[in-house]
């Protein structure tokens, strides 16, 4: 079975063109749209189903830079470890605790600009985690981008409890 690089023969790196993945994803979803085979047998329009919905799940893991990330790794037999390993970099634990007490402060206050403060720095960090680990994968070492891919997963979930603080504050 291809995997979701080359459904869209596309090179199997972390930077991608995102015109190249926004074109393979519309002529491969073109080639497959469920209303082309309105007139086909019944297996047919099921497989036409299949290939639109995997298409549908290719492109949404390799436009999002994270899930990416984390199916390069999967990829090239790094297991991720997300639920059993949990271990972080001294600094990048110490930086969380820092966030979270942030996080608390803001929703204390109930301070919108406090919480738009925190959510930018924790993009950057985002950003700039992105960054890091699309250069580790595509220079081949997965097992150090693995660690970067938790770190990544981290900083996806606490923004997302900083968008759940944003409407607690506005509610």
């Amino acid at each position: 079975m291809q995997n979701h690089f080359e459904l869209f023969h596309l090179p199997q790196r972390f930077h991608v063109d995102p015109a190249a993945l926004e074109k393979a994803y519309h002529e491969v979803q073109n080639q497959a749209h469920p209303d082309k085979f309105t007139q086909a047998s019944g297996a047919e329009q099921r497989v036409a189903m299949q290939w639109a919905t995997r298409a549908n799940e290719a492109y949404n893991v390799l436009k999002n830079p994270f899930r990416r990330a984390a199916y390069l790794c999967e990829l090239h037999g790094v297991d991720l470890q997300t639920e059993s390993n949990t271990s972080m970099p001294r600094d990048f634990l110490m930086q969380q605790m820092e966030w979270r007490e942030e996080l608390d402060d803001a929703k204390a206050a109930k301070s919108p600009d406090a919480l738009e403060s925190l959510q930018r720095t924790v993009r950057t960090a985002r950003q700039s985690e992105i960054a890091g680990t699309g250069d580790l994968l595509d220079a081949g070492d997965y097992a150090t981008a693995a660690l970067n891919v938790r770190k990544l997963m981290f900083l996806e979930k606490f923004n997302a409890e900083i968008g759940d603080a944003f409407a607690l504050i506005e509610a």
